[in-house]
């Protein structure tokens, strides 16, 4: 949990800001959202990256990438990108 200070300055816990590498002088944007506030976290430069992360940034945008995919193909009937000759005459 975090907490405002009076001058409503909010401190992030450590945990959170080594897991998205937010650093002393990063600037983070709050978005309101419904109920909530969103907290956006600086994006990372390419260089700020290792091989491992950037390896592993490629796998899971990869993944996201084919399950996209496979969920367009069931809405197209099984068919592959673009549209059939068919539906185009219908």
């Amino acid at each position: 949990m975090a907490k405002v200070t009076s001058k409503l300055q909010l401190t992030i816990p450590k945990a959170v800001a080594d897991e998205y590498r937010i650093r002393p002088g990063d600037e983070v944007q709050l978005v309101p959202s419904g109920g909530f506030i969103r907290m956006t976290p600086p994006l990372r430069r390419r260089e700020d990256l290792t091989a491992a992360e950037r390896a592993k940034l490629f796998s899971e945008l990869f993944e996201q990438f084919r399950n996209r995919r496979k969920g367009q193909s069931k809405v197209r009937g099984g068919k592959g990108p673009g549209r059939s000759r068919a539906r185009l005459e219908a």
